[in-house]
């Protein structure tokens, strides 16, 4: 029987048993050779470092350290790592891909609360539901079998920045509904937007013609405050900006003035920065509905993330095709 491979976890301790419980750690027991009591929050530490020199898969998640040439000398038969987590970018250095290492993220698993997320705020604010919220709490009453114009979600016109992992699952999420999808995307062409079912349109055009605008572009040089103050202008009265990407994406100064003209509503699960603080006047805005980022995996989502990765595992040791492998070539321009 051919010998399980040595893995390491490396990222904060007490994620691993929510991110590995039971069942997934169990199996991926069965795929490698792990210490699930041992894990590299420090890759100085002397226990680690001599883990370190037998490890052939590293697996890693939220808190894991840096990985650096250092590192990598100290792990010689390292061949992959692993990422139970989104983004590869702040954890490798460029030796990683210099040495032909394989990186794998969970990305894709984490995309799918994301997804959920974006699609339940989108139909809620169709139904204009937080600023009803607020108005029968003030009124304590309402008049009852009165059709309230402008709420509603058919025929609602739904504009998706970025066709991400994230961007795509909610174009698929979004598909069974009445709504207006269109897509923005520079990586895009119409073919592929026909693929997924949606037109294709410049920036500008989809800022201009959606009732409600959701940002799923990852966050590069090219992409801060993608969404600025002209952008912000050409959206309609009355429109929905809705962030679950990251907070540079929208410049939030901008934004503050268009909330305090009531011209605009947001819905904000990302800030910049983040968190926000306490003074800021986004807290007190009527028409602005803000969540603690919390739309990626939390609770029970996070063993969807170990679940990635140890069927990752399973398929790299088989010899087969990894599921998620990260192209070092377009990493510069995805999350």
């Amino acid at each position: 029987m051919r010998p399980r491979p040595a893995a390491l976890i490396a990222m904060t301790a007490e994620n691993v048993p929510q991110i590995f419980p039971p069942d997934v750690l169990a199996r991926l027991g069965n795929a490698v050779e792990i210490d699930p009591t041992l894990t590299a929050e420090n890759f100085a530490d002397p226990r680690v470092r001599e883990a370190l020199a037998d490890t052939e898969i590293l697996i890693t998640g939220w808190g894991c350290p840096h990985i650096d040439e250092a590192v990598l000398d100290a792990a010689p038969k390292l061949r992959a790592i692993l990422h139970a987590a989104g983004s590869v970018k702040g954890l490798t250095s460029p030796a990683v891909w210099e040495r032909g290492i394989t990186v794998s993220s969970a990305a894709g698993a984490n995309a799918l609360p994301v997804a959920e997320y974006t699609l339940a705020m989108i139909l809620l604010a169709g139904k204009d539901l937080f600023a009803q919220r607020d108005r029968l709490r003030t009124r304590r009453a309402f008049p009852y079998g009165e059709i309230m114009p402008g709420i509603g979600n058919f025929g609602r016109r739904v504009g998706v920045v970025g066709a991400s992992r994230i961007g795509r699952r909610l174009i698929e999420l979004l598909h069974p509904f009445d709504l207006r999808v269109t897509l923005a995307d520079p990586y895009v062409d119409a073919t592929e937007a026909a693929a997924l079912g949606v037109p294709l349109l410049p920036l500008d055009d989809l800022l201009a013609t959606s009732d409600i605008v959701t940002v799923h572009a990852p966050q590069t040089p090219e992409t801060h405050h993608l969404i600025g103050r002209r952008e912000l202008a050409l959206m309609p009265a009355g429109s929905v900006l809705v962030n679950t990407a990251r907070g540079a994406l929208l410049d939030h100064d901008a934004l503050v003035e268009e909330l305090r003209a009531n011209r605009l509503s947001a819905i904000l699960d990302v800030t910049d920065p983040e968190p926000l603080p306490a003074d800021s006047p986004l807290f007190d805005l009527p028409n602005v509905f803000i969540t603690p980022h919390l739309a990626g995996s939390q609770g029970n989502e996070v063993a969807r993330l170990g679940l990635a990765v140890t069927e990752e595992a399973e398929r790299l040791l088989s010899g087969r095709e990894l599921a998620h492998a990260i192209d070092h070539a377009v990493l510069e321009r995805t999350a």
